[in-house]
């Protein structure tokens, strides 16, 4: 291969590639990629995903899922955006027929951009809320109905009167100084405050998705201060939110620290520590098929691959940079983070089963109910409660925007691979203006009605349609492209490795990976259910707004895929062969690091991507 190193400029003082630009340095990238792939699930989902799949059993196939399905992914997707230097619609010159999947891609990216900062606003409401002497849901206030109780109420239960066992209301029990006979005590239907504040006061919730109702004015502001934090911060692009992420990326894992510290110290700790990965381990629930679907989707979810964001945060790389060892390092990051994250969440968990004199199992629970009632109302039981609350809310404000952060600059780079010269002129009101659209968007989230929309886009838009996205991926990047042409060019970035290297590599891409990809897909489509909210059932219409947000993210697969068939010339077969092969222009970005292999190569500002030659003689 004759390429050097020599054209490249010195990568220290000034960017690589100019057009474009490049990281100012490795951390900015790492924390960068950590920071998107390590999220809220991290610390909602996969706890509470450990406790009911066995406890630390669940990390066998969590472990064997990441190997198997989540990091073979991930490097495919680091490596095609650092090769080309190109966002998630651009790099698909390498298989013009399935350009529609990195549209899918950034489509479904700007619906979870939608939703995910009325999340984020959710967090900024609880923070402001936390500066308070005494927090608002520890106590039944005057927001509160009869139903909300700190305590479980007794309902009615047997007891003995005169030698007969009779059963009696509660209050028919106490009056007569009678005790209840163990066993048959039941209880009544209450709800802990944090559970009334956050439906009553936080959301002001209405009874479903017919009753849209009015904005909710205080969570309408916190969306609007979240999408301001995130324009300033990717006013620069890369360059000012690879700065701001050494801090929204690494003091996450100071609070969790705290947080652990401080749970490990409470009475009951070791309970919620034991149901989670201790005794409580269930060895045989591996036997389920449940769990290793579980693990597969988990592993996925959390890493962020097939949202087009690895694609685009990678393709600010230099040429040269080792993608393998930083697929691997974000991966592991990732993986630890969730297992950290589970024990800082169920020490406490444990500790507030203890004063509630509640099983552990009562008091768990995985999303929404963990982060905005179960959490809250364990942290409001400690000795200098609201600064707790504080750290907590703090930690998840930070966790969902570094997400956010990478998720917007997805579209941005986008933007920019579409219509470089623009957006080099106006970046800054590009990136204001995208903001702007998607607070407009999502203010149908911050109505009394909303929490059924952010579930309704979730349930639909962050499911399967990611799945679609990447079997097509990695079909056609191995199957189409060809895998061993791709591993060709990783070697050109990363150096010459033996066979055995490629190996693993070879046997997840071309048959592993694929396969676990179609089964989680198979089984999440045979396994579909109608949303709901906790027992709130969606009217039919809102399930088909569901349908039709995720056939509107992926119907650009066929609809692209007809468009460049129809563009191209010759009869039938020959324009979809020539759909099959990689555009004129595809290749590394610099001419400096294309080498022998790619010495055809037509420049990309003499040639418009969009356009698909027929590549007739194409040398390969």
């Amino acid at each position: 291969k004759d390429f050097s190193l020599s054209n490249e400029k010195d990568a220290s003082g000034s960017d690589e590639n100019a057009e474009r630009g490049n990281w100012s340095n490795k951390g900015d990238y790492l924390l960068s990629m950590v920071g998107y792939a390590v999220g809220l699930g991290n610390v909602w989902r996969f706890p509470y995903l450990t406790y009911q799949n066995g406890g630390g059993a669940f990390l066998i196939p969590y472990t064997l899922m990441l190997a198997l399905a989540g990091l073979p992914l991930f490097f495919l997707e680091c490596s095609l955006g650092q090769f080309a230097s190109l966002g998630p619609i651009s790099v698909w010159r390498i298989l013009p027929l399935f350009q529609g999947v990195g549209v899918t891609m950034v489509i479904i990216s700007t619906f979870v951009a939608i939703y995910y900062n009325v999340i984020i606003a959710y967090a900024l409401y609880y923070l402001f809320a936390s500066f308070q002497k005494v927090l608002p849901w520890s106590d039944c206030f005057s927001w509160a109905d009869e139903l909300c109780s700190k305590t479980r109420l007794v309902s009615d239960c047997n007891a003995t009167l005169d030698g007969e066992i009779i059963h009696a209301n509660y209050s028919f029990i106490t009056s007569n100084n009678l005790t209840c006979m163990n066993g048959s005590i039941n209880y009544k239907p209450v709800q802990f405050p944090s559970e009334q504040y956050w439906n009553k006061v936080a959301l002001q919730r209405s009874s479903g998705l017919d009753e849209t109702g009015n904005i909710v004015w205080y969570l309408a502001l916190c969306l609007l201060l979240s999408w301001i934090i995130i324009a300033a911060v990717l006013f620069k692009g890369i360059k000012s939110s690879g700065k701001v992420v050494y801090f929204t990326a690494l003091f996450p894992y100071v609070i969790l620290l705290i947080l652990l510290v401080r749970g490990a110290t409470l009475e009951g700790a070791r309970d919620g520590i034991e149901y989670y990965i201790g005794r409580q381990s269930n060895i045989t629930k591996l036997m389920e098929a449940e769990v290793w679907k579980d693990a597969a989707t988990q592993i996925f979810y959390s890493l962020s691959v097939a949202w087009g964001g690895l694609v685009a945060l990678s393709s600010y790389n230099k040429f040269h940079n080792n993608c393998y060892s930083d697929a691997i390092f974000v991966c592991v990051t990732n993986c630890v983070t969730s297992i950290f994250a589970g024990f800082a969440i169920f020490s406490i968990l444990g500790h507030m089963a203890f004063v509630s004199k509640r099983p552990v199992s009562e008091v768990v629970d995985s999303g929404f109910d963990l982060a905005f009632v179960a959490y809250p109302e364990a942290l409001s039981k400690l000795p200098v409660s609201p600064l707790w609350s504080f750290l907590f809310f703090f930690m998840l404000l930070l966790l969902g925007l570094d997400s956010q952060f990478a998720t917007i600059e997805t579209i941005t780079t986008t933007i920019h691979d579409i219509y470089p010269t623009v957006m080099k002129k106006l970046r800054i009101p590009i990136t204001l203006g995208v903001c702007i659209l998607l607070f407009f968007l999502g203010l149908i989230c911050v109505t009394q009605a909303g929490i059924y929309w952010v579930n309704l886009i979730d349930h639909f838009c962050a499911g399967w349609g990611i799945l679609i996205a990447a079997v097509l991926e990695i079909i056609g990047i191995v199957y189409i492209y060809g895998g061993n042409r791709f591993i060709e060019d990783i070697e050109m970035m990363i150096g010459k490795k033996s066979r055995l290297f490629w190996l693993w590599w070879r046997m997840c891409w071309f048959f592993i990976t694929p396969v676990l990809l179609m089964a989680i897909l198979v089984w999440s489509l045979a396994t579909f259910s109608t949303p709901t909210y906790g027992s709130v059932l969606y009217p039919t219409w809102g399930t088909a707004v569901g349908w039709c947000m995720i056939i509107f993210c992926v119907i650009w697969i066929p609809i692209i895929a007809i468009q460049k068939i129809a563009k191209a010339e010759g009869n039938l077969c020959q324009r979809i062969i020539s759909c099959c092969r990689p555009t004129a222009n595809w290749g590394p970005y610099l001419e400096c690091h294309r080498g022998e292999r790619y010495s055809h190569v037509v420049d990309a500002k003499k040639e418009k991507e969009h356009e698909i030659p027929t590549v007739s003689g194409f040398v390969y």
